[in-house]
Parts: structure tokens; C-alpha cells; sequence
């Protein structure tokens, strides 16, 4: 009897729809649109980027900042401000701080968290390099048509390093 309730008792526990190949497979997926978001839209001003991944409906929540609630004021403020700054700024993942939580509706992959911690530099003519300050992140990135595109972004956490 013991055995019978132990095996009604484990059915009943909610599994999750996602294998660990699946969650590497997912997580790599959006390091890589992270990466065209950042790697190529921010560190090269390339607002291609953030026109094909960013969600109509996009907000963005930024503590030094303030808040965006448009994806065209979003873009707007990147031509306007990050590409007109006196320096070339970039940014890079801290990739050990990296996680990516999959959102579903009962077997249905409809989204991903993903958090983690960044780092921001300067880049001027005939300087090395230097960083500015470091962050961290929460991006919503959901399912659109079949196609990943940026939900909300929560950027926080800012700590100037510049002396």
C-alpha cells in the first residue's frame, strides 16, 4: 500500500516540460540574441539590432535613467544619447553570472527570464580602454510569432568605478 500511495504521490508532483539539454539549448539561444543586442546593437550603435529584437511593446526600467515605456522612445534615446556620448561606450556580459529561466504555460514555452550582472567600458581615441561602471540585469524575452524579441529589461544596480 505504502508503494501505491508513494506512486500516486509522485504523479502528482508537477515536472518541469524542459530537459537539461533543452534549458542548455534555450540558455545558449538568448546569450546569443543578448549578444547581438549588446556585442553588435550597443557596442557598434548598429540600431538595426535593436529594431529586430526589441517587442513592440517594450518598457524598460532603469535606475539612474528612469523608465521607457516604448520601444521607438527606447531606440530613440540609444541614437540620441549611447551614440552621441564623447566616447565609444561598450559593454560586456559577465558570462559566469549568466541564468536564463524558462516562462511556460503548462507545456508551452512562451518566454525566458534572464539575469545577470554587466559591465561597462570607454573606449576613446588613443586611451586604453577603461570601465565606467557595472550593473545588473533582468530581461523578459518572450516568444513572438516564433521569434525572440526583448519584453522588459529592468537595468540595475549601477555602480560608477570611474575615479
Amino acid at each position: 500500500m505504502r508503494i501505491i500511495l508513494v506512486i500516486i504521490a509522485s504523479l502528482l508532483i508537477p515536472v518541469s516540460s524542459f530537459s537539461q539539454s533543452n534549458k542548455s539549448q534555450l540558455s545558449d539561444t538568448i546569450k546569443s540574441k543578448d549578444s547581438l543586442l549588446f556585442t553588435i546593437g550597443f557596442n557598434t550603435c548598429d540600431i538595426k539590432q535593436f529594431e529586430d529584437l526589441v517587442s513592440d511593446s517594450f518598457e524598460f526600467y532603469h535606475d539612474k535613467a528612469g523608465m521607457t515605456f516604448s520601444k521607438q522612445a527606447f531606440i530613440n534615446s540609444i541614437k540620441d544619447g549611447l551614440c552621441n556620448l564623447p566616447y565609444k561606450p561598450k559593454r560586456q556580459l559577465v558570462d559566469s553570472s549568466l541564468k536564463v529561466y524558462p516562462l511556460e504555460k503548462g507545456e508551452l514555452l512562451y518566454g525566458v527570464v534572464q539575469t545577470g550582472e554587466h559591465v561597462f567600458y570607454a573606449v576613446e581615441k588613443d586611451k586604453p580602454e577603461y570601465i565606467t561602471s557595472t550593473a545588473a540585469f533582468i530581461h523578459i524575452w518572450l516568444l513572438e510569432g516564433g521569434i525572440w524579441k526583448l519584453s522588459r529589461c529592468i537595468s540595475y544596480n549601477h555602480r560608477d568605478v570611474r575615479n
